[in-house]
Formats: structure tokens, sequence, C-alpha cells
């Protein structure tokens, strides 16, 4: 589990990077970069849940 915890931390990086560029610059490839992140992490907290619940019981 901790190595999904670290690959959360690893695509949020990337998603944050790429949303301040887009917001701050007004760069819209690092949007597309951010919504591509966005929907990694949105998978692996779907993953981090499954092994959360199977973990606890």
């Amino acid at each position: 589990m901790k190595n999904l915890v670290d690959q959360i931390k690893a695509e949020y990086e990337v998603f944050a990077a790429n949303a301040e560029a887009q917001v701050e610059k007004g760069n819209k490839a690092a949007g597309a970069r951010a919504r591509k992140a966005a929907l990694n992490i949105m998978k692996l907290m779907k993953d981090f849940r499954k092994a959360s619940v199977e973990a606890s019981k």
C-alpha cells in the first residue's frame, strides 16, 4: 500500500505543476496533461480505497 501512496503523491505533483502552468501561463498543452494526471489520480484513489478496505478486514 505504501507503493500506491507514493504513486498517488507523484501523480499529484505532475497534476499540480501542469495545472499551475495552465492557470498562470495559459499553457493549453499543460491543461491536457493536468487532465490526464487527474484521471490517473482518480484510478489510483480507487485502487487505494480497495486496498484500504481489504487491509481493514
